[in-house]
């Protein structure tokens, strides 16, 4: 199959546009504000006011990070496009959490109560995106780093492991067993392996249903696929508890 034809990278690519189309002309509050010394200058804030101009890549990032917002969500509506495709293109860094702050930042938008024709398009990118980093080999983010951001736009996990269920295969099961491989030292402390940034989030619930998960449905599809031996003793342990874990024939060492 050539690379343009992946299905997912098609609905990837269809689901990009829709948010083009829907956020087209979109633009922050006019009476926005933020501080010039932290923030930025009154021109910068001004574009943000301007609709469908691209805005460079340091501005584009002091936008969705910032926090201090009077209405996060029509910023976050103005830059969402351009926002969406550096994400996927990774220009995001993956490394030192950005993505959990990227995936913060949906939060705070409070996007899943917008109405349905705006909200729709953003749950479409999201779910399109982490099909596509599940299934096309050649996906830039990694599997489990889509994965951190779309729990964390979303407050839960439930949808994003459904969905990895469904995609089977030797790259989604080697995505999963890259992913328990990050998560298996937090996962055994009793932590999440990513910082809940949004308060009404439920970090307890998130890690309890990705461990119940990952021992349910993941510890067989590591084992079928014949992943390590050491990281199925590692999913394997997250089933014990206290005493029963780290004195576990097989427990890894880890200290916390």
């Amino acid at each position: 199959m050539q690379l343009a034809d992946h299905p997912a990278r098609r609905r990837l690519s269809a689901a990009l546009e829709n948010l083009s189309a829907t956020f087209r002309g979109m633009t922050a509050h006019p009476d926005e504000h933020n501080c010039d010394c932290h923030w930025g200058s009154s021109e910068e804030l001004a574009l943000l006011k301007t609709p469908d101009v691209e805005l460079e890549p340091d501005l584009l990032r002091r936008s969705w990070e910032a926090v201090d917002w009077t209405d996060h969500a029509a910023v976050l509506r103005r830059i969402l496009p351009q926002f969406a495709a550096e994400l996927v293109a990774g220009r995001v860094n993956p490394l030192y959490d950005a993505l959990e702050e990227a995936g913060y930042s949906f939060a705070r938008g409070r996007w899943q109560q917008w109405p349905e024709e705006h909200a729709g398009p953003v749950r479409e990118f999201l779910h399109a995106w982490w099909a596509q980093s599940l299934t096309d080999p050649d996906a830039v983010v990694p599997a489990h780093r889509v994965f951190v951001l779309c729990a964390e736009a979303s407050g839960t996990v439930g949808p994003w492991l459904a969905a990895w269920e469904n995609h089977t295969g030797p790259l989604s099961d080697h995505r999963l067993a890259e992913a328990a491989a990050e998560w298996e030292y937090e996962l055994l402390g009793d932590r999440l392996p990513w910082r809940v940034g949004w308060y009404e989030h439920d970090e307890e619930k998130l890690r309890t249903d990705l461990a119940a998960w990952l021992l349910d449905h993941a510890a067989t599809r590591l084992r079928e696929s014949n992943a390590p031996e050491d990281l199925q003793h590692r999913i394997r342990l997250l089933g014990l508890t206290d005493e029963d874990r780290w004195t576990d024939p097989h427990w890894p060492g880890h200290r916390y």
